[in-house]
């Protein structure tokens, strides 16, 4: 009997995905990722993905009308819970394929684009996001790429950067700039480019965790369909809107049940070894407060994804979320590289994912700085939540005497 034909007991889903698990999981396969060539990284990735697609995992949040399992927020639940427990591999060269572009043109997207996009993605395709620029991160509203309409086709010329897994990726989902008249929320549309089009130049960055999944991408006068815009034109905020929410929903969840088992690890080791950070009153604090703020983290990404489930709408917790993850994962990562003193200030190339701790702990905690600007800075979302959500007014400008 396969995993899906347990949907409907729950307890048996559960069960059956933990023997899949067991049975599929590559014994070993972080020490393959550590030190992996990005060709290794590419191929296992594929691997992983197409066996999760064997048994009808790759895409289980989707609709059956996709080609998905059409899984209850419950039945997903079980599923990243089950994935934690394993240590399983996570799709996150698949990222943005399998939930930021989905969530994208089920609002925005017309049928044709639905019916020839999602199904190349249960096949394989990469996609990635080309919103953030040089200049226009977290004020993204200030992009200055731009697309200049031409017949059938839009003229696209500008650069981005922070394009995750470009360098693996087949297709972009790109904020331009259709209206540089307009003020600067309005005048952007959506567009889908085919990264293998004329006048695309891709090229990683470094980043000071070893890791180079980032990319900066260079458009000189690409050629995009006008068929390819998502939404309508100069709408591309709304748009965006879309996308950004698939960041902070079951992801985090993931991450959030990874780190609890990473922190059960620990403490299991702790008292096994009699660990001296365990007799340390100031340590020992320190990392109660993190495990607490992990146990509060997971609770609220229940209580949105229960929400989610009821009302089919997220809420206002997802910004919270964001910084209360973010910032207990930078704190735990920097405890544990003082826990590990001059041992633990090693960095290991991985290409494991960097959303959450691994036990590297230098390179866990170099990479744990990214989550306090992805998705959003914290700082730009907790003016978020004071105005949008406390109704506080926004902060008086005094602009500086010359």
């Amino acid at each position: 009997m396969s995993i899906l034909e347990h949907r409907n007991d729950l307890d048996a889903f559960r069960l059956a995905l933990r023997e899949w698990f067991a049975d599929t999981v590559p014994q070993g396969w972080q020490k393959r990722m550590t030190n992996a060539s990005h060709e290794e990284f590419r191929a296992f990735q594929h691997w992983w993905f197409q066996e999760l697609n064997k048994v009808g995992l790759a895409t289980p949040h989707w609709p059956a009308k996709w080609g998905g399992e059409d899984l209850s927020i419950a039945h997903q639940i079980v599923f990243f819970e089950e994935m934690a427990q394993a240590d399983a591999p996570d799709s996150v060269m698949f990222t943005i394929s399998l939930y930021h572009l989905p969530a994208t043109l089920a609002k925005w997207g017309t049928e044709t684009q639905i019916e020839r996009y999602l199904p190349g993605v249960r096949r394989g395709d990469v996609w990635c996001q080309g919103f953030s620029e040089p200049g226009a991160g977290s004020d993204l509203a200030s992009l200055r790429t731009r697309a200049v309409r031409d017949g059938e086709n839009y003229i696209v010329n500008g650069q981005k950067v922070w394009s995750s897994y470009g360098a693996y990726a087949d297709y972009y989902l790109l904020l331009a700039r259709t209206d540089p008249s307009a003020p600067k929320h309005s005048g952007i549309s959506c567009l889908i480019v085919d990264l293998k089009s004329a006048g695309i130049t891709i090229r990683p960055i470094r980043q000071i965790n070893g890791e180079s999944e980032f990319c900066e991408v260079f458009l000189d006068n690409v050629v995009v369909p006008a068929t390819n815009i998502v939404g309508p034109e100069n709408k591309g905020w709304q748009v965006a809107q879309s996308t950004l929410s698939a960041e902070r929903g079951l992801l985090v969840f993931g991450l959030a049940e990874r780190m609890n088992r990473l922190f059960h690890k620990l403490l299991a080791d702790a008292a096994a070894n009699h660990a001296g950070w365990a007799q340390d009153d100031q340590l020992r604090r320190e990392f109660i407060r993190a495990y607490a703020d992990m146990q509060a983290v997971r609770r609220l990404v229940r209580t949105m994804l229960d929400t989610v489930q009821h009302t089919g709408m997220m809420g206002e917790l997802p910004a919270t979320i964001k910084i209360l993850y973010s910032e207990t994962l930078q704190r735990f990562c920097e405890l544990w590289t003082r826990i590990e003193g001059l041992a633990g200030q090693i960095w290991t190339p991985t290409f494991i994912s960097s959303g959450y701790a691994k036990g590297l702990w230098m390179t866990d905690y170099l990479s744990s700085w990214t989550w306090t600007i992805a998705g959003g800075t914290n700082e730009i979302l907790r003016n978020v939540i004071a105005e949008r959500q406390l109704g506080l007014p926004k902060e008086s400008r005094v602009e500086a005497s010359p």
